[in-house]
């Protein structure tokens, strides 16, 4: 399948799901009838801007996932599985701790720092040249750090309102989003992805070797600056609006990669458009499956959902088989 055909199945499919996202939920919405009351309101300042934040986010987890996984040329990368995410809410966790998530662009800048600050740290830990063992020693390394950070700043919590903010950011979700975040995730997304798609070519040469890569003029640092970068402004402002959401970026690059030519360029953006569709379609699925504690977490959801996904994925890299 070539690769504008597959991007405009997706895109079809995204178009499909979108309407179906503002109507769907507890209550289902028609706001061709009467008896609906507010329906505007509702689908204006609640079901859009979570349509928004959904297509957002999951475009970027795609993305970087598939950037990751090409960069360190490890098919398991993933920005949570790697540390990347947790980094993002040690730093959202440390402004509500600190108290100042109560500014409106503090919180994402703390999320924004640590994201990069843990990509940097990933980087300088395990390089590029380090098999799949090694990547992921040190994101567990990377993520157990940054949970330990934040299991310390649950327990020394100074209020009772930041505990729940905490928790809150650990588990990841949409629900009660509004412009705000919008405006908070939309802009960041869209620079981290330009730094990403910037760096298509090097990608692609780095597939052949890092000498390789280099006699074709690819610089490896401006590389890597422009990785670092583009995931960090990504994760970074998805952590902020909505806390940890992991998987995305490890099960959408597979999943789309055999119907590509396989060359990181051709797979950034089905990734991006299937990462958007995936999480537009699980929230829908959160918001109405029947329980009677109220909404399933995305986060919770997509882990239940990615943990399957990555012990198949590894039992397959045990017997030698490509996915």
């Amino acid at each position: 399948m070539t690769q504008l055909r597959l991007n405009l199945l997706l895109l079809f499919g995204l178009a499909l799901v979108v309407p179906l996202s503002l109507l769907a939920g507890r209550v289902w919405i028609d706001p061709l009838s009467p008896e609906t009351h507010n329906a505007s309101l509702i689908l204006m300042h609640l079901r859009l801007p979570r349509a928004v934040l959904a297509v957002t986010l999951g475009a970027g987890l795609g993305l970087t996932g598939a950037a990751m996984q090409a960069y360190l040329r490890n098919p398991l990368a993933d920005p949570g599985l790697f540390g990347i995410a947790p980094g993002a809410a040690l730093g959202a966790v440390l402004s509500f701790w600190t108290g100042y998530a109560a500014s409106p662009w503090l919180l994402p800048a703390f999320a924004l720092l640590g994201a990069s600050g843990a990509m940097l740290l990933l980087a300088l830990i395990a390089g590029r040249g380090g098999g799949v063992a090694l990547f992921t020693l040190a994101g567990l390394m990377v993520s157990s750090l940054a949970g330990a950070l934040m299991s310390l700043a649950i327990s020394l919590s100074p209020s009772p309102f930041a505990m729940t903010e905490i928790v809150t950011w650990m588990m990841g979700a949409l629900a009660d989003r509004s412009w705000r975040e919008v405006w908070i995730a939309v802009p960041c997304t869209l620079a981290g992805a330009a730094a990403i798609y910037a760096a298509r070519r090097s990608l692609d040469a780095l597939t052949l070797g890092e000498a390789a890569a280099r006699s074709l003029g690819v610089d490896p640092l401006t590389l890597q600056l422009q990785i670092i970068a583009g995931v960090g402004l990504i994760i970074g402002s998805g952590v902020a609006v909505a806390g940890i959401i992991g998987f995305v970026g490890l099960m959408v690059p597979h999943l789309v990669r055999p119907l590509t030519d396989r060359r990181p360029s051709s797979l950034l953006v089905p990734s991006a458009i299937a990462g958007a569709l995936l999480l537009l379609v699980a929230d829908c699925l959160c918001r109405i499956l029947p329980l009677a504690s109220g909404e399933l977490r995305l986060g919770i959801a997509l882990s239940l959902l990615g943990t399957p996904f990555f012990l198949v994925l590894l039992l397959r890299m045990r017997k030698g088989l490509s996915w």
